[in-house]
């Protein structure tokens, strides 16, 4: 009797170990594990604004106390080290494998914080979740940052044009 109850209380705390300590479980990424991880948590109201990180196709939350961001289809979260990623940018947070992190956010700049303009653009939630793959496929940021470059060029033309020899804005004289 006092062999089984051993028995017993040994599977039992076994069992409870396991539930505490977290459990490896195969998700439908193939390759990424959910690994009971104690994430900072962070919650949104509603779904989060985002601001393309220049030069890439990665789209940050901007004013987020944590990294968090938006790259083809998943929400990611560097955290101590490693990669998280999710479906949703409130839950359900995944460890990813260092091998399996897309190559656009293993390469993003070590100050991409520190890149965005002051006055930069928030893009809807929604509208990235509608167009991501299609902006991705036609370069759109690409083909916007060479346009916006181009306007202040133009625009930096136009102004030393308007400045005459005398160095008078272009009131020709006029005073």
């Amino acid at each position: 009797m006092i062999r089984k109850t051993r028995k017993l209380c040994s599977l039992v705390v076994g069992a409870l170990l396991l539930v505490l300590t977290g459990s490896a479980v195969q998700s439908e990424a193939g390759g990424s594990v959910n690994i009971w991880v104690n994430l900072p948590d962070i919650r949104f109201f509603a779904p989060p604004a985002v601001v393309v990180i220049p030069g890439t196709y990665v789209y940050m939350v901007p004013d987020a106390d944590v990294d968090i961001m938006f790259y083809q289809g998943y929400w990611w979260r560097p955290y101590e080290g490693r990669w998280y990623r999710s479906r949703d940018y409130n839950r359900g947070w995944s460890h990813i494998d260092s091998r399996r992190i897309p190559h656009g956010l293993r390469k993003l700049p070590k100050d991409y914080r520190h890149r965005l303009s002051p006055r930069h653009d928030l893009i809807p939630n929604g509208e990235v979740q509608r167009n991501w793959k299609k902006w991705e496929k036609n370069k759109y940021w690409d083909k916007r940052h060479k346009n916006d470059r181009r306007g202040r060029d133009e625009q930096d033309n136009r102004n030393r044009g308007d400045q005459d020899r005398g160095g008078r804005d272009g009131h020709r004289g006029r005073y």
